[in-house]
């Protein structure tokens, strides 16, 4: 390759970085962020995006950060059940809609309580964090999540835009 074809692939290598670092932080997929009445609020997340990913969620787990939690991304809206069979730890449940904003909050599930929590229809991502925790916060219903798994174009809160 000769030296224009270098030069061209400095630029494109340049443009490249330049890009990166315009990079929307708040789209990181390993973190979800959380605005409300409350203020904002984030947590490290894993991402449960596929049916085995979301069959096994937390199960077994004996502890997790209080600054941590797992996010579970249906393709569609839908009718969400959970229950806590092999869950070890209590959690709570916040369920949102298609935008990301959350739509019920069910706290404090029981560790392996078998009994089936309905989050309700139109259910597109289900965020669990230690039990307790979204009360603590001020997490309810309207509260919205910012996530690059959201699609932008249908976002309440999407990935780019400024907090409040």
């Amino acid at each position: 390759m000769g030296s224009s074809g270098t030069t061209a692939g400095l630029t494109l290598a340049l443009a490249a970085l330049a890009g990166a670092a315009l990079a929307d932080p708040a789209c990181d997929p390993a973190r979800i962020d959380l605005r409300g009445d409350f203020g904002q609020a984030q947590f490290r997340v894993e991402v449960a995006d596929d049916a085995a990913e979301r069959a096994q969620g937390l199960m077994f787990r004996e502890s997790m950060s209080s600054s941590a939690g797992m996010l579970f991304i249906y393709e569609t809206p839908q009718h969400a059940r959970f229950w806590m069979q092999n869950t070890l730890i209590p959690l709570d449940m916040i369920f949102a809609d298609a935008a990301g904003r959350v739509t019920h909050v069910h706290a404090n599930a029981v560790p392996k309580d078998e009994t089936v929590i309905d989050g309700g229809t139109g259910v597109r991502f289900v965020l669990e964090i230690n039990g307790g925790l979204a009360e603590r916060m001020g997490i309810a219903p309207g509260t919205e999540l910012r996530h690059p798994g959201i699609p932008a174009d249908q976002a309440a809160w999407p990935c780019g835009e400024a907090g409040n």
